[in-house]
């Protein structure tokens, strides 16, 4: 399996819900206040590496536990679902605690690369070839450097309003997302060859 642009745009919006850098613009505002300068280019270049790391070596860390990629994938789902779950209620079911610091950590990870976007690339490996996901892993850091660097001017843009809205669309899209990768991953499981 070589370049498709259909996989790598789905891989792209699967990966930008799940990193949902704009439903995190408030976060991002909040630590510059406390912190000072945030390091855009810093944190862009650690998530992308982190992601395309755990890209290649996620697969051989589960063989290496006795977990197959489908089973991942599923558990996979469960968490991008309750991802979204909070996303559309606005409610938190898993809080972080308040960083002292804001270069690489929370900004590159968990923000950036978190559990969430880890668990989506092992899960979206199933699905789509390395190329097209690594397309979609550089266009999302792409999005994810404009954002940082242009994070008070896209929250005077959007308000708390258009943020809460984008939110909820992006919440959506995730579930719709989490119950595919889901029934995908279960159907090979359960009848397997």
């Amino acid at each position: 399996m070589g370049f498709n642009y259909n996989d790598a745009l789905s891989a792209f919006l699967i990966l930008f819900a799940v990193i949902d850098i704009l439903g995190s613009i408030p976060i991002i505002v909040s630590l510059r206040k406390k912190v000072g300068h945030v390091q855009s280019e810093k944190a862009t270049v650690v998530a992308g590496a982190i992601m395309i790391v755990f890209l290649f070596v996620g697969e051989s860390i589960l063989n290496l536990l006795g977990v197959n990629v489908q089973s991942f994938a599923i558990a996979g789902s469960l968490v991008i679902f309750f991802l979204a779950l909070e996303m559309i209620l606005g409610i938190t079911l898993y809080k972080e605690e308040t960083p002292n610091t804001a270069s690489i950590v929370p900004i590159a990870f968990p923000l950036i690369a978190g559990a969430g976007t880890m668990t989506s690339l092992v899960s979206i490996r199933a699905e789509f070839a390395t190329i097209n996901i690594l397309i979609a892993i550089v266009a999302n850091m792409i999005v994810v450097y404009a954002v940082l660097k242009n994070t008070e001017r896209l929250e005077r843009v959007l308000g708390p309003g258009g943020l809460s809205i984008l939110r909820k669309v992006f919440g959506v899209i995730l579930l719709a997302i989490a119950v595919k990768l889901f029934f995908t991953n279960l159907i090979p499981l359960l009848n397997p060859q």
